[in-house]
């Protein structure tokens, strides 16, 4: 199979080059030095030329308190190049699997929320993201997830692997919940739903739901450290506040 794999440098894309690439298959990588997304032409002329069976996008600004000061490269990104994408998949036959997030609620819910439930974001990179789930197509497949980590890039375990060897006391909000997912598990489901040209919106996440101060407890418990050095605050404690809202439930 031809497998085009968009933000392939990032945590989640370079785990579905390494995938693709022992299923045999065909793979293009392109990071964003190789592809500007958000150029109609670029994007135009690559999949037209390349004619892939499949295009998975994982680029995506993902910098959410940026996406407040920035909301014009937000949806650029996470919007409209999921449009070129789907314009391109759309000419020369491919499918395309679109990479979405829990942002896309407001995170009010008092249960997990499922596919069909409202959306309603509460910050510029949710509302940029559901601007992307819409520009991608009815018949792409549309894949939210939560709390991504991997062994490429910025995630919450590389965090608390530098702070916990420099800090006496970790401080983590207890009153924001979701389902840590590692992109090691979820690339193998992007590339099968894409191989079966599933559409829609699918939720995919790793099991068991945590605050963050559970999760990081659970990763200092993995390093042997101690995990009473770890307290839970409140959001509303946070020390600068944050931008951009978080949803407290962001269990899918």
């Amino acid at each position: 199979m031809r497998v085009v794999v968009t933000g392939a440098a990032g945590q989640v894309g370079s785990e579905v080059v390494d995938v693709c690439a022992a299923a045999g298959d065909e793979v293009t990588a392109v990071d964003r030095a190789a592809l500007d997304i958000t150029d109609r032409d670029a994007v135009l002329g690559l999949l037209t030329t390349l004619r892939p069976d499949l295009v998975i996008n994982t680029a995506a600004f993902t910098a959410v308190d940026r996406c407040e000061s920035e909301p014009d490269e937000a949806f650029r990104v996470n919007a409209l190049a999921v449009r070129w994408l789907g314009e391109g998949t759309r000419r020369c036959g491919a499918h395309l699997v679109h990479v979405s997030t829990d942002y896309v609620f407001d995170g009010t819910s008092d249960r997990p929320y499922r596919e069909w439930d409202p959306t309603g974001p509460a910050s510029v990179y949710g509302a940029s993201k559901l601007g992307g789930e819409r520009e991608a197509g009815p018949d792409a497949t549309v894949v939210r997830t939560s709390w991504v980590c991997g062994k490429v890039g910025s995630n919450m375990v590389k965090t608390v692997l530098r702070l916990a060897a420099d800090r006496p006391e970790l401080a983590f909000v207890d009153d924001q919940f979701g389902c840590p997912t590692f992109a090691a598990d979820l690339a193998p489901m992007l590339r099968r739903l894409g191989v079966e040209r599933r559409s829609g919106i699918h939720h995919v996440t790793n099991q068991g739901a945590v605050s963050w101060f559970e999760f990081v407890r659970a990763i200092v418990g993995e390093l042997g450290g101690d995990v009473g050095k770890v307290r839970g605050i409140p959001t509303s404690e946070l020390q600068p506040p944050r931008p951009a809202p978080r949803p407290a439930n962001s269990v899918l």
